[in-house]
């Protein structure tokens, strides 16, 4: 594992010497949504010091003494902090936030923990930067955000909405009727705050959004630490830089792979959105749904939003899918709680067929 973003980087630099013209056609779809992906987790840093999350998750804990109703309402949370941050910010400061909620009302952690986490992936078709992969299978199309929701709202919708419902059944034998609500805990600050609404702004109406909100957040991590509440080291142990950087390599060598051979994203252009949608989600599966993005959109997409149906939904049929997995593994455990994988693998594949079928019905309508 830690030889893998020297791998990736190698993959990168390998394809640049191979097809230099094909590889800076890649590098210049994959390399926003990276930038978009490390301002967002930095934002989300800053947020959490200043008790965003903690905020919002006592006052989820306030809306109801009913368990299942929190319970529901909390699973709503992580979909729309995936929509509005980011896949993988939202499991990696909302998995602890849900653990540290249930714990306080004395409910038992899995069901609030698997939520997080199949959830997240269920609710990121709805903004550009809500998945990496919305900006990669993008980066040919040149839309803003608001386009962008016009055209995925319906698939979207539905997916949080089957999700949400889903987990609630799941968890439901295991929460209490009745439990005292959390206390509300203040905000420490306004600085995260304000930074996630001026990022989520920046997606919404812009086309470019990465640079602008990599602007914003080193903005608020200088002023973070001009206070002396982060350090280099916390700062990089959430952007995990080499991690990003071979990922990104990786992207870019299976990007200018998938320029050179016209290959299975030319084949797929000829299907219909069904059969794209139920590729994708195999394929995620299969090479992980980043890799899997920049090989089924080396090209323009015929079908981008059944490809972001398949690229979103299906890593939550196996924890190959997506690295909101693997993030979602270390926040547990960061907790003190160690999940258990054929639980966990259970709810994803039950969440991920519902999301997913629910979606492709959408598309065939």
């Amino acid at each position: 594992m830690r030889g893998g973003p020297v791998v990736g980087l190698v993959a990168g630099l390998v394809a640049l010497a191979w097809r230099p013209g094909l590889a800076r056609a890649a590098w210049t779809q994959d390399w926003p949504p990276f930038a978009l992906v490390a301002g967002l987790l930095a934002i989300g840093l800053v947020a959490r010091d200043d008790g965003l999350f903690e905020w919002w998750g006592a006052r989820m804990g306030a809306v109801s003494r009913h368990g299942r109703v929190v319970y529901a309402v909390s699973g709503v949370a992580v979909v729309v902090v995936t929509a509005l941050l980011n896949l993988d910010t939202a499991v990696a400061f909302m998995t602890p936030i849900l653990v540290h909620a249930a714990r306080h009302r004395r409910e038992p952690v899995e069901p609030w923990l698997y939520a997080t986490v199949v959830l997240a992936n269920a609710g990121s078709l709805w903004l550009p930067g809500s998945n990496l992969t919305n900006l990669i299978v993008l980066g040919h199309l040149r839309m803003s955000g608001m386009e962008f929701v016009q055209r995925t709202v319906g698939v979207a919708l539905v997916a949080s909405v089957v999700g949400v419902l889903t987990v609630s059944l799941l968890g439901r034998r295991d929460l209490g009727a009745f439990t005292p609500p959390e206390p509300v805990v203040p905000l420490r600050g306004r600085l995260g705050p304000v930074a996630t609404a001026a990022a989520l702004a920046l997606i919404l109406v812009s086309r470019s959004p990465a640079l602008p909100v990599v602007a914003v957040a080193a903005i608020a991590v200088a002023v973070r630490a001009g206070q002396h509440r982060l350090d280099g080291r916390e700062l990089g142990g959430t952007l995990a830089p080499l991690s990003l950087a071979g990922l990104l390599g990786v992207a870019v060598a299976l990007g200018t792979l998938g320029r050179a051979s016209q290959g299975i994203d030319a084949w797929l252009g000829h299907q219909t959105t069904i059969v794209t949608a139920l590729v994708a989600a195999v394929a995620t599966v299969l090479v992980n749904n980043l890799p899997a993005a920049s090989v089924l959109a080396a090209h323009p997409p015929a079908h981008p939003v059944a490809l972001l149906v398949g690229l979103n939904l299906g890593p939550n049929l196996f924890v190959t899918g997506s690295l909101a997995w693997l993030l979602w593994w270390r926040s547990a455990r960061a907790v003190g709680v160690e999940p258990r994988f054929g639980r966990a693998v259970t709810w994803g594949v039950v969440v991920g067929a519902t999301t997913v079928a629910s979606a492709v019905l959408v598309l065939a309508l």
